[in-house]
């Protein structure tokens, strides 16, 4: 078995020095595609974070102070409610302070100034409100009606803000995930081509093993390998790219003013870490594949 293994290996690496040009094309198409696959699963949560308060169709956020009584929190509900021809009742969700400071978390994740000033005790209560109107005259004056409740810290509006972050986070979506799974099947095809160039070059030496009575798979493996490895590679060059430009992107985002909305626009390491173990996934898979498939297929000559 020892003896299997490390012939495995030494084939494989003696495959990569006969096709060191097809294997670096191989590894660098990868690699790209697969920094542009991890670049679309963090803009994509960035897009998020910055939607994660308007979810569920919700176009009004009422914040309640910290320090409101029991009997004013319950007069600003019963106004919500008040209100069942304008406002979904049913979709009315009142979120604690334990709830507002988790989705402050990801909110202000870029800002760690204004993350480090709120706690459970000092940041404020809200009601979601989903409007049933589509009039976003009679929505504002709603919510000037609100923010002279007693208890009331403020009302934020999702009005068009909602519907351009949307839109452009569709986009983006869209764009980068077609361009990504074209690069990959780019990448598949080049290490498939390169494990074919692999198999011709060695003909005679596999029509050899064959007839002293090699099995298909004995043959097989250090090409699979081959491929496995280029695409694996490929996905930890990709790692690197990806740790490095979400590093320079929280840095620079570290420059803005708080209050901007441009913090919600960082992700959190413990989201990257999950995306480039993902990432490595897909390399080696995409990678195993591709010469999985030209092996089989190119193996009888």
């Amino acid at each position: 078995m020892i003896q299997r293994i490390s012939y495995a290996f030494r084939e494989t690496i003696a495959s990569f020095r006969r096709n060191v040009t097809l294997s670096m094309a191989a590894v660098i198409t990868s690699a790209v595609s697969l920094l542009l696959v991890g670049a679309t699963f963090l803009m994509q949560r960035a897009f998020d974070n910055l939607l994660v308060q308007w979810r569920g169709d919700v176009g009004m956020i009422v914040f309640v102070r910290p320090d409101v009584t029991p009997e004013a929190l319950k007069f600003v509900e019963q106004n919500l409610k008040s209100q069942p021809n304008v406002i979904d009742v049913d979709k009315l969700a009142y979120l604690d302070k334990a709830a507002s400071f988790e989705e402050a978390k990801r909110v202000f994740a870029g800002d760690t100034t204004t993350l480090s000033l709120l706690s459970i005790d000092t940041i404020p209560s809200q009601f979601k409100v989903v409007p049933k109107t589509t009039d976003p005259e009679l929505v504002r004056s709603l919510a000037d009606q609100y923010r002279t409740l007693p208890g009331v810290a403020g009302v934020s509006l999702a009005e068009d803000e909602f519907d351009v972050i949307s839109t452009l986070s569709g986009f983006v979506r869209t764009v980068t995930i077609a361009m990504s799974l074209v690069l990959l099947a780019v990448a598949v095809i080049l290490i498939w081509n390169t494990i074919r160039t692999a198999i011709f070059a060695r003909r005679r030496e596999i029509e050899v093993m064959k007839l002293v009575g090699a099995t298909d798979w004995f043959i097989r493996v250090p090409f699979i390998m081959e491929g496995l490895i280029q695409g694996l590679v490929g996905a930890m060059v990709s790692c690197v790219g990806l740790w490095t430009l979400n590093s320079a992107w929280t840095s620079g985002v570290a420059g803005f003013k708080a209050g901007t909305g441009v913090s919600s626009l960082v992700v959190p390491d413990s989201y990257l870490n999950g995306v480039m173990i993902a990432l490595l996934i897909i390399g080696a898979t995409a990678g195993g594949v591709g010469s999985g498939v030209a092996s089989s297929k190119f193996l009888d000559v």
